[in-house]
């Protein structure tokens, strides 16, 4: 088994998990290639000794790798699912964060979890991705144009709102007054949607999420869509430029720029451990099914 491995470090709660999944693998005999800069990185801590081959964020994964493992938090997984882009590979996330939707082994039960790994025994699930163009042309978009979790639009410089003009399959929705506005995808909608106001969707929902960011009408309220519609964005306000992210990665955009949103034609893979299912997840994170009253 060949797979590739990504992650982010935090000193208190990342260390033992790491050590834990080296020697997990290397006892039975997995191929590990690690991202170029988190190995540096475990070798600066003196984590690991042993030498390991390498690929760089700019390389493509080939078929040859049979996952992507993220080490880390959910913001861990979505910067690993730029690296593996539309090549199919599928992604596992071990949590080293606190409130993790995406990431499913948990560490307190690290080799338990990571033995389906090693028998193969998982599933995957598909998660629709946002493409986004620009119109002017905006070289920051030319590479990374997608985003997992949302593509948001929100004010930059300012205290003031802007105005996000918003259609859908070119017929006019609302010009939502707000300090921003959220399109989010079904695994998007425990993330910035959801503490915005907007529902929760399973991820097999063929839908997407419209949810404004503190607006001035208290009438504008998160909309669902079906995910195969096209969205067209113009946003104007007091100053030059606003501010468009794709889940982490931000840039500046110039007022009256028309972005055009619609999903993708490849999907991410996430690997589905027996028993770590969506529901459970949301069960563990969101307290339900628990009486807190005493």
């Amino acid at each position: 088994m060949k797979i590739a491995i990504y992650g982010q470090y935090y000193q208190n709660s990342t260390e033992p998990i790491i050590k834990d999944i080296f020697s997990f693998f290397n006892s039975n005999q997995v191929e590990m290639v690690i991202e170029e800069n988190f190995l540096n990185m475990l070798y600066e801590k003196q984590l690991i000794k042993k030498e390991y081959k390498t690929f760089s964020p700019g390389t493509t994964l080939d078929n040859t790798f049979e996952m992507l493992i993220s080490i880390g938090g959910d913001g861990t997984i979505l910067r690993a699912a730029a690296l593996v882009r539309n090549s199919g590979i599928p992604l596992l996330g071990i949590n080293a964060g606190r409130l993790g939707f995406l990431a499913k082994v948990q560490k307190e039960n690290i080799d338990s979890l990571l033995q389906y790994v090693i028998d193969r025994n998982y599933t995957t699930s598909e998660r629709t991705l946002l493409g986004l163009t620009c119109e002017p042309y905006n070289d920051a978009f030319e590479e990374l144009n997608f985003a997992m979790n949302e593509v948001t639009v929100s004010r930059k410089d300012t205290t003031s709102m802007i105005t996000v003009e918003t259609y859908l399959n070119n017929e006019y929705l609302n010009s939502y007054w707000a300090d921003g506005l959220i399109i989010s995808t079904p695994t998007g909608s425990t993330g910035y949607s959801l503490s915005c106001g907007g529902p929760i969707l399973t991820p097999d929902v063929k839908s997407l999420v419209i949810t404004p960011i503190a607006p001035h009408n208290l009438t504008a309220r998160p909309l669902v869509i079906p995910d195969d519609t096209e969205i067209m964005l113009k946003v104007s306000g007091r100053e030059d430029q606003y501010l468009v992210s794709l889940d982490s990665r931000i840039s500046s955009v110039k007022n009256e720029s028309v972005l055009k949103i619609k999903k993708t034609d490849y999907k991410i893979k996430m690997i589905e451990i027996p028993g770590e299912t969506f529901l459970n997840t949301l069960r563990n994170k969101l307290l339900w099914g628990e009486d807190k009253r005493n």
